[in-house]
């Protein structure tokens, strides 16, 4: 259920949620004119765009727990997936920044690097010793499968009478 509604992008958040990729940037477009306040802050700013513009998609079918993830332009090798203590899932990677040339000269640069990070707590039916990861076309998948749920044994009774 969601708490807030958002404008950006159709997508809900919870801000109780501790995983949730929305971060705030109070000082998102501020014009900092002296330096030693511009150079730490951009530095920042980058570091928050590549962890923000990390977007997972969780859904849960009848068999499994499937993590979706847009990492266009990365190789698999640039991506690590683990399973740590205590079920909790763990994506990361790092984007690597174009090399910049003496001679270009860069109008925009929309695209983020960096390293990214995102951790989710996997409910208490998850297999984590199964967890499988495939890269296809820039798309992380990470399947979880389930315990499955025991029905309970029911016996039926012969009334006599």
């Amino acid at each position: 259920m969601s708490l807030i509604p958002s404008f950006f992008g159709g997508r809900r958040t919870n801000v109780f949620d501790p995983f949730s990729s929305d971060i705030w940037d109070p000082f998102h477009d501020f014009p900092f004119t002296t330096t030693s306040l511009s150079a730490p802050r951009s530095n920042f700013a980058n570091e928050t765009a590549a962890i923000a513009n990390t977007r997972i998609d969780w859904k849960e079918t009848p068999e499994a727990h499937v993590f979706k993830a847009d990492l266009p332009g990365l190789k698999k090798e640039e991506v690590k997936v683990e399973v740590e203590e205590g079920r909790v899932l763990q994506i990361s990677g790092e984007r690597s920044k174009e090399k910049e040339e003496k001679n270009d000269k860069w109008h925009r640069v929309e695209r983020s690097s960096g390293k990214f990070l995102r951790r989710f707590r996997l409910p208490e039916n998850a297999k984590v010793e199964q967890v499988k990861a495939t890269m296809e076309n820039g798309v992380l998948t990470v399947t979880v499968p389930k315990e499955e749920v025991k029905k309970p044994d029911v016996k039926t009774i012969d009334i006599s009478g």
